[in-house]
């Protein structure tokens, strides 16, 4: 019977995934370890972005050839834009680093014998060297934002902002650059504050972008 006739291995094609695996693998590794780790220390996203490149990859590779290919990987990027964790708020810094994470195994992936393996090299040196060089030379110091409750409403007036910006780089440990005042609640003298600050190896962690915390118990 011709189900029978199923070949139980081919060793090229068994070869051939291996090495791109590998291959694939290793820089994603590279990246996300020694690039994006480095600068954000975020040991979740670390683990997230390993196993999205080893399902992206298998996913890819095993399905190149029911002929999907460029129709397929963009159907990829759509999902993963649409679902985007949505029990999360993901920072764009982290969706970029995604984005970069599916690009790379869909093209080690998809390529197909048209690419030699010297192309492949070359792509995936320059997607690793591009956020190397703007991590470590480019992008030295990264402003970031946060929105706090502030309980000391009088310190917001604009003679007392040398007040202000030392009561908030005493409570959160940061090097305030600049504050901008948003909503004020007369009701329960508080005030919602934008502030502004660069991102040093102590202070990456202290929330992502766009997060949000509270000064007052009352909020």
């Amino acid at each position: 019977m011709e189900l029978f006739n199923i070949e139980i291995i081919n060793p090229e094609d068994f070869f051939e995934l291996l090495i791109r695996f590998l291959f694939n693998l290793a820089v994603i590794f590279i990246i996300v370890r020694f690039i994006y780790y480095n600068v954000r220390k975020r040991k979740d996203y670390l683990f997230t972005y390993m196993l999205i490149s080893t399902v992206i990859f298998l996913i890819c590779f095993l399905l190149d050839n029911v002929k999907l290919e460029l129709g397929f990987a963009l159907g990829l990027f759509a999902i993963f834009g649409i679902i985007r964790y949505r029990t999360l708020q993901i920072p764009i810094k982290e969706m970029t680093y995604l984005f970069l994470v599916i690009g790379i195994s869909v093209i080690n992936a998809l390529s197909n014998k048209k690419v030699s393996y010297a192309e492949l090299l070359l792509t995936n040196a320059l997607l690793a060297a591009v956020p190397y060089v703007l991590e470590r030379f480019v992008l030295l110091k990264h402003e970031s934002t946060k929105v706090i409750t502030y309980e000391k409403i009088e310190l917001i007036k604009p003679e007392n902002r040398q007040k202000l910006i030392e009561d908030i780089e005493a409570r959160t440990g940061l090097k305030i650059n600049k504050i901008e005042v948003g909503k004020i609640d007369f009701l329960r003298d508080t005030a919602k504050l934008n502030i502004y600050y660069y991102e040093n190896k102590n202070q990456e962690n202290l929330a992502d972008d766009n997060s949000s915390f509270s000064d007052s118990s009352d909020d």
